[in-house]
């Protein structure tokens, strides 16, 4: 039998328990999460996934690192759902991949942030911040205003369907020509302007 001195005087043994603790408390943690229901199913009909220019956007927010200032993760306390909405939820998210919730906030979430400001609204602030909100600290995105560039949108979506996201063969197809002729940032407006709408249109 093991006693507690021959495993702590053992640096072998210490760490074969150790990682065999480890993955047994990740198993029973994670696991479960794939067979909840409310985890792995859309919350509503409203939730799709991301349209080709969207997506496109959403692979630029990510490349720009704007995960690292904004969440995108409304918690369920009153001070919270007051300023931002309703509190976010794992079946808004299910063709996220990665999901961007978060927990950072050097600026606001963003997960209600779809339909509050115009187009033009996000394209000025993108590119110069300080044109809309004098006191933002955020810096000027000005070079999101070039042609996107996105050949292998539809590779992307087809490796999506892999994993799960619904697309058919006919919006995989489709996908070079919806973002032909597009910007940068319209890709990444668009991509905006579709967050968090599924809970807000329901309530």
């Amino acid at each position: 039998m093991l006693t507690h001195a021959k495993i702590e005087t053992s640096n072998t043994l210490m760490i074969v328990l150790t990682t065999l603790v480890l993955i047994w408390g990740g198993l029973v943690e994670i696991v479960p999460l794939f067979f909840q229901k409310s985890l792995t199913t859309p919350v509503n009909e409203l939730v799709k996934p991301y349209p080709a220019l969207q997506l496109a956007g959403r692979d630029i927010y990510i490349r720009e690192g704007c995960y690292n200032c904004h969440s995108q993760m409304i918690r369920p306390f009153r001070a919270e759902t007051e300023r931002y909405g309703h509190y976010s939820v794992a079946g808004e998210f299910v063709y996220d991949h990665p999901f961007q919730w978060g927990s950072k906030r050097t600026g606001p979430d963003l997960a209600r942030v779809g339909g509050r400001y115009s187009d033009q609204w996000h394209k000025i602030h993108l590119l110069n911040p300080r044109d809309v909100v004098p006191e933002s600290n955020m810096p000027a995105y000005a070079w999101l205003d070039r042609p996107l560039k996105e050949p292998n949108i539809g590779a992307n979506m087809a490796a999506l369907r892999k994993v799960g996201v619904p697309y058919t063969d006919q919006e995989i197809a489709e996908a070079p020509k919806a973002v032909e002729g597009k910007t940068e940032v319209e890709a990444v407006i668009a991509y905006l302007q579709g967050m968090g709408l599924a809970l807000k249109q329901s309530r």
